[in-house]
């Protein structure tokens, strides 16, 4: 079991796009736990504001300080009711990170509670950040509006490497990704469909070739699509 703690300013974006197929099922059996915690709540003013213009100058507005550390502070301190004393990883969404890759998710599934930092505006004051993330992760050199989405992609692709979530846990070993390769293609019925048939070897029954052909698929797929991904095979070979 694992458990999501996710700072943000729209909790219901977060929990509206985690609470459906796969990770929402896995949410019902007990397999993962997402809580969404809403930075707002931890304000000090009235009108529950957040952001505040950036020393130095500049465009936009910067998330402040305080109120994500105290809300920090209390999923911690549920976290800590729960029995759970161990250091808690706390995840900054930021395009500064560090590229996420499914090594990185993998090695995030073996925690049993996750923190995730969202944030918005022009980012969020750097005192902050380094009083309590250990984390930095970006999903891809791109600039989104929020955290939001970029925690939902790690949440996904953490909490399906999480036993009992994929209905099939043997799925999640076979695909792209795995060992450096990317997945080899796949078919289901009809036998043949829009004149394209289904590879003999898939028909024939014989196991060990049929192994050997997917082998031999992820490596051209993967030297076609994704060459660099070649250099991490060999290395590990």
């Amino acid at each position: 079991m694992i458990g999501f703690h996710i700072m943000t300013l729209f909790p219901d974006m977060v929990l509206n796009g985690l609470q459906t197929s796969i990770i929402g099922r896995g949410i019902e059996r007990g397999y993962v736990e997402v809580e969404a915690v809403n930075i707002r709540d931890y304000a000090f003013n009235k009108h529950h504001k957040v952001d505040d213009y950036p020393y130095g100058g500049g465009a936009g507005m910067l998330m402040q300080a305080e109120p994500i550390y105290q809300c920090y502070q209390a999923i911690l301190q549920r976290i800590r009711e729960k029995g759970q004393d161990k250091p808690v990883r706390c995840i900054y969404l930021t395009p500064q990170g560090t590229v996420f890759r499914q090594e990185m998710a993998r090695s995030l599934a073996k925690e049993e509670e996750l923190i995730l930092l969202c944030g918005h505006y022009e980012g969020v004051d750097e005192r902050v950040l380094e009083e309590i993330v250990t984390d930095h992760i970006s999903i891809g050199d791109y600039v989104l509006t929020g955290g939001e989405l970029a925690a939902m992609v790690v949440v996904d692709a953490v909490a399906r490497l999480v036993p009992g979530v994929l209905n099939n846990d043997a799925s999640g070993e076979t695909e792209s990704f795995q060992e450096n390769l990317l997945e080899y293609p796949q078919y289901s019925r009809p036998e043949v469909w829009h004149d394209k048939k289904v590879p003999e070897i898939l028909l024939s029954g014989h196991h060990e070739n049929v192994e050997k052909w997917r082998y031999e698929q992820s490596l051209i797929r993967t030297r076609e699509r994704r060459p660099d991904l070649l250099v991490k095979n060999e290395q590990n070979n």
